[in-house]
């Protein structure tokens, strides 16, 4: 059963949305949430459709319906404030650059947070590297689909007692703290066809973007962000982590993913608007 774990939290009249990724929960923002909003944006942690109960409540998606989902919360929070900014992490990082390379003119800035187009970190198994090539076409055949990718050690985090409470969670069932323990083939296969779909469109993203990645990133190598940075058309500040693994949003370094954020996003606006407008845009 699906339970909601959705945030806002209410600020000045810059909005962000934030995305969290496959199997994952609107808590794995919580903390960028928070930073944002003490720095006076007004904050939507948003919640993908099918996520936060179980397995087959995901499977009943698609990536038609976490577009779809994604579209209607930029609508909500588009009507409580007057410049909107859209973030996610892994897919949801994607999601965002698709929403931004399809509504241009709705989007001030973009954070990207360890986006994935292709499982290749240095923790992901030699076989299941190739999953980009061989889940669309195992959906598309209608085989394996029972079938799902585990999540493994050290399930994103270089923090290890964060890491022993997330894989607490995962594993108890608990999924609107922690997400889902497994990737059902069917889900990741709908994942990786958003990726291949969204490398054609990046040239369309003309809004400013901030682009963070871990070094050591355990999920997505680095790579797939310097292919996000070579191919959007705005301007870009790319910010390599060295002490954190995939999930940098509440990882070692998320203090430094908040302090980076606020400090982009701020000069976005001020280049944009003025010092002046700003500061009556974000009160604190």
């Amino acid at each position: 059963m699906i339970q909601s774990a959705e945030f806002f939290l209410q600020g000045g009249r810059v909005g962000i949305l934030l995305i969290h990724g496959l199997t994952g929960t609107p808590k794995e923002m919580r903390f960028l949430g928070r930073g944002l909003n003490r720095a006076g944006f007004t904050v939507y942690g948003m919640q993908l459709a099918g996520h936060c109960g179980d397995e087959s409540d995901l499977l009943a998606t698609g990536g038609a319906d976490w577009i779809r989902s994604v579209e209607m919360a930029a609508d909500r929070l588009s009507a409580e404030v007057d410049h909107l900014i859209v973030g996610g992490l892994s897919m949801g990082a994607l999601l965002a650059l698709r929403y931004a390379a399809n509504f241009p003119e709705r989007v001030t800035a973009v954070g990207v947070y360890g986006p994935t187009f292709r499982y290749d970190g240095w923790s992901i198994p030699l076989y299941a590297r190739y999953m980009h090539v061989l889940l669309p076409l195992v959906k598309k055949l209608n085989i394996l689909q029972d079938r799902r990718f585990n999540e493994e050690p050290p399930y994103g985090l270089k923090d290890e007692r964060l890491r022993a409470l997330v894989a607490a969670s995962m594993f108890s069932g608990a999924s609107t703290e922690a997400g889902l323990a497994g990737n059902p083939y069917p889900s990741l296969a709908d994942m990786l066809t958003i990726a291949d779909q969204l490398k054609a469109d990046l040239p369309r993203v003309k809004a400013p973007c901030l682009i963070m990645h871990a070094r050591h990133d355990d999920v997505a190598d680095i790579s797939n962000a310097r292919l996000v940075q070579r191919r959007v058309r705005g301007p870009v500040e790319f910010v390599e982590l060295p002490n954190s693994y995939h999930m940098i949003t509440i990882d070692l370094e998320h203090r430094e993913v908040i302090r980076k954020s606020v400090e982009f996003y701020r000069s976005v606006l001020s280049h944009k608007l003025g010092d002046a407008s700003l500061e009556t845009l974000l009160p604190v």
